[in-house]
């Protein structure tokens, strides 16, 4: 269980809007808790965290995020098992991975102990916010931007820490289409591709919506410099499986390193498949499905989770895998994940982070 104190103010809606939820349609992100949890970064150090109602940021229209993108985020997820138990699914990789976005943009780190401090006792206020509908979860999003309020190019000197979060259904439902890019690229070598900053996602918009106006769910982005390598999906790592081997591209400074991702891997050894994580070439996979030897191919985040891909687009070709109905282990692995972070397995590896 985190360990929590005293140290953060507290200031309690004098109504949830709770009541006001429809359940039975909770989309993804489009909902939004009762509270929220705000930090100030001033003069080198952090202020006293402030828990206080969901609402409206007041700032200037000069704050630096807006115009350089010193902007990061995180995004993790709070489950309910059937005795009102609420986890949060491995907190401290966020927390380290927030820190390792703030490092590469010039952002001060966020103390772990307050990250999680913040973390949870935010969940734990809003916890009857937690669904517990089949693929559902409290999707949580600590983000950090900057604010002074100076148009000039340089580090901020002020920020603002903030988490909110929301009640959630799956990102992706069923099977997805996906298209492999050979053009456009999400991120370069000694770029910004393993942080989670703003900017990344903003550049992705445009040739993703270009794959979307022509069916595809997302895109399978290629390494900048020759096209010819696999990298993520934006929204999620990418993994392979051919016979009892599993293989994803092997992590860079231009790919993100997934807690699902992990996860996935980890399970994966665990349950004795070879896992390899190297360079996978676009050449590679597309001559293992002309052969049909590529059994599956799936997207791994914590926003879609598990993500079985049916249709990979290569040059303007459709390329069909079989029935996710027909997988081996990407359905036993998100069952499993599933029933993890809700407490139904033994956690082997102490992911789980009991809240309240």
């Amino acid at each position: 269980m985190i360990a929590t104190t005293n140290k953060i103010e507290v200031q309690k809606v004098e109504k949830s809007r709770i009541n006001e939820v429809n359940w039975s349609d909770l989309g993804f992100g489009k909902i939004f808790a009762d509270h929220m949890c705000v930090v100030e970064y001033t003069d080198g150090q952090w202020g006293r965290p402030i828990i206080k109602p969901y609402g409206k940021l007041e700032f200037s229209p000069a704050i630096s995020s807006l115009h350089y993108g010193q902007a990061i985020f995180e995004g993790l997820k709070a489950y309910k098992n059937s005795d009102g138990e609420v986890f949060i699914f491995r907190p401290e990789k966020n927390a380290a991975r927030l820190n390792k976005s703030a490092h590469r943009l010039c952002m001060p780190e966020l103390p772990e102990e307050l990250f999680m401090e913040c973390l949870a006792q935010l969940t734990a206020l809003d916890s009857s916010w937690v669904p517990t509908g089949e693929g559902e979860s409290l999707y949580i999003r600590p983000h950090m931007f900057a604010t002074d309020e100076y148009v000039g190019v340089r580090p901020s000197g002020s920020y603002l820490f903030v988490i909110f979060s929301c009640p959630v259904g799956k990102y992706y439902t069923g099977e997805i289409k996906v298209k492999i890019e050979p053009a456009f690229t999400r991120a370069a070598k000694g770029g910004t591709g393993h942080a989670k900053a703003a900017g990344n996602y903003a550049s992705a918009l445009y040739p993703a919506k270009l794959a979307q106006d022509s069916g595809y769910n997302q895109m399978l982005w290629t390494d900048a410099e020759t096209h010819q390598y696999f990298e993520e999906s934006g929204t999620m790592n990418v993994i392979f499986k051919k016979g009892n081997t599993l293989f994803t591209p092997a992590l860079s400074d231009s790919i993100l390193d997934g807690v699902t991702r992990d996860s996935v891997l980890q399970v994966a050894r665990d349950w004795g498949y070879n896992v390899e994580e190297r360079k996978v070439s676009v050449t590679e996979v597309m001559e293992a499905i002309e052969k049909g030897e590529l059994d599956e191919a799936f997207g791994a985040g914590t926003a879609a989770t598990i993500a079985p891909i049916r249709v990979i687009n290569y040059k303007g070709v459709d390329y069909t895998l079989r029935p996710y109905t027909e997988w081996e282990f990407a359905p036993k692995v998100s069952a499993f994940l599933d029933s993890l972070k809700r407490g139904r397995e033994a956690d082997a590896h102490h992911w789980n982070k009991r809240i309240v």
